[in-house]
């Protein structure tokens, strides 16, 4: 049988992938982005990237369960695809982590994500009310108040959720590795 009708293949492509994606966008991109453009830039440049990242965080787990390759053991062999991944002797190590990584990234294109891009469109309409940047010296409105406050909260937990799949996508690397070994 020929390579390309295998999906394990098609499996780490689409693993190095979403790991790849994962540590460039959180550890690389969004710094240097955030330290080399003025502010307005970073948030145009961030709002255009995250829908596809977390689309890509979404659904390349999906791919990966899909392609879960089968493994030969001393007693035959191990189910593939979505089957395998399902088979309680994967389930810990491929279903939870993969599951996680995917949610984390639903989550944040579908709840988090919106609702930061509508928190900052409110900050910059609120910055016109006030003749004053969000991030300028205090004191700021009430109304200012709470958005920074808004924007700090579902900024952090997007952070946090998104360096949950990040773990979660090592976890099921490791597992790779081990399947290698």
């Amino acid at each position: 049988m020929s390579i390309l009708y295998s999906p394990a293949p098609y499996h780490i492509i689409s693993y190095g992938t979403l790991l790849g994606s994962e540590i460039f966008q959180s550890f690389i991109a969004g710094i240097v982005a955030f330290k080399a453009l003025p502010r307005a830039q970073f948030a145009t440049l961030q709002s255009a990237l995250f829908p596809i990242y977390f689309a890509m965080q979404t659904a390349l787990p999906i791919a990966l369960m899909f392609t879960f390759p089968a493994e030969s053991t001393a007693i035959g062999r191990t189910s593939s695809s979505l089957s395998g991944v399902l088979e309680p002797n994967h389930r810990m190590n491929v279903l939870v982590p993969l599951a996680v990584t995917s949610l984390t990234g639903l989550a944040n294109a579908v709840v988090i994500g919106p609702a930061t891009t509508k928190c900052m469109k409110d900050r910059k309409h609120q910055e016109t009310r006030d003749g004053k940047k969000s991030y300028d010296q205090g004191p700021h409105s009430e109304a200012m108040q709470a958005l920074n406050t808004r924007f700090a909260w579902l900024h952090g937990a997007s952070s946090l959720v998104n360096m949950i799949g990040c773990v979660t996508t090592v976890w099921y690397g490791f597992y790779l590795g081990e399947r290698m070994v």
